[in-house]
C-alpha cells in the first residue's frame, strides 16, 4: 500500500472505497458536481491543498474533465497535481448498464493502474523511513471517546467543535475523521475540544 502525503480529491464514495484499497492517504470527495454549489467543501479542499498539497483523480469521461477543470480554476495551482486513468471501455460491476460514454471510472480501474497514474503525477510517496514519529491515526473510537459520536448530545459536541475549527457543519463523523488527520494533529485536537 503507497503512502502519499498528498490528500486525493475523487469524484464518489466508490471512486473512494477502491482508492482506498490502494492507498494510505487521506482521500476526499466532490460528491459529482455537488463541488460546484458547496463552498464549504471547496474551502475545506483549499485548506487541506495548503497544509498537504491535493491530487485530483477523476474519471476519464467528459463529467470527470468538468469537475477538474473547475477545481483546476478554482484551487492553487501551486498547490495542486493531476492524475489521470486511462480511456478504458466498460462498466463497473456494481452497475447494470455502462455509463453514458462507456468508459470505466476510478473505481473500475486495477490497484496497478491507480497506483501508476498517482505516481505519473508526482506524488509524494512516504516510505517512512525519514518522517518522524506519529501519532496514531484518528478513529471513530476516538471521536467516541471525545464524546463527539454515538451518546447523548454528540451531535452538539461536533457541531461546536467543527464551527470552532471554521470547518463545513455537515460533516459526518466518518467524512470528519480523514480531514481532522490531514489538518490537526492528535494533541492541538485535544486542547480545541477541552475548551469547548
Amino acid at each position: 500500500m503507497l503512502k502519499i502525503q498528498e490528500a486525493i480529491v475523487v469524484e464518489g464514495r466508490y471512486d473512494k472505497n477502491t482508492l482506498s484499497q490502494v492507498v494510505d492517504a487521506v482521500i476526499l470527495e466532490t460528491s459529482g458536481f455537488g463541488i460546484f454549489k458547496d463552498k464549504e467543501k471547496l474551502a475545506l479542499l483549499r485548506r487541506v491543498g495548503e497544509k498537504r498539497g491535493l491530487i485530483l483523480l477523476t474519471d476519464s469521461d467528459g463529467a470527470g474533465f468538468v469537475i477538474r477543470n473547475y477545481l483546476k480554476g478554482a484551487l492553487p495551482k501551486d498547490q495542486v497535481k493531476q492524475a489521470y486513468i486511462p480511456d478504458r471501455p466498460g462498466k463497473e460491476k456494481r452497475k447494470k448498464h455502462p455509463g453514458k460514454e462507456g468508459k470505466l471510472g476510478v473505481e473500475g480501474m486495477s490497484p496497478a493502474v491507480l497506483e501508476q497514474a498517482l505516481r505519473q503525477a508526482g506524488a509524494t510517496i512516504l516510505d517512512g523511513g525519514d518522517e518522524a514519529p506519529k501519532a496514531p491515526p484518528l478513529t471513530k473510537a476516538d471521536l467516541f471517546a471525545w464524546g463527539l459520536s454515538g451518546g447523548p448530545g454528540s451531535k452538539e459536541k461536533r457541531q461546536a467543535l467543527l464551527q470552532a475549527l471554521d470547518l463545513p457543519a455537515h460533516l459526518s463523523p466518518n467524512a470528519m475523521l480523514p480531514v481532522l488527520s490531514a489538518l490537526y494533529d492528535r494533541q492541538a485536537l485535544l486542547e480545541t475540544i477541552k475548551k469547548l
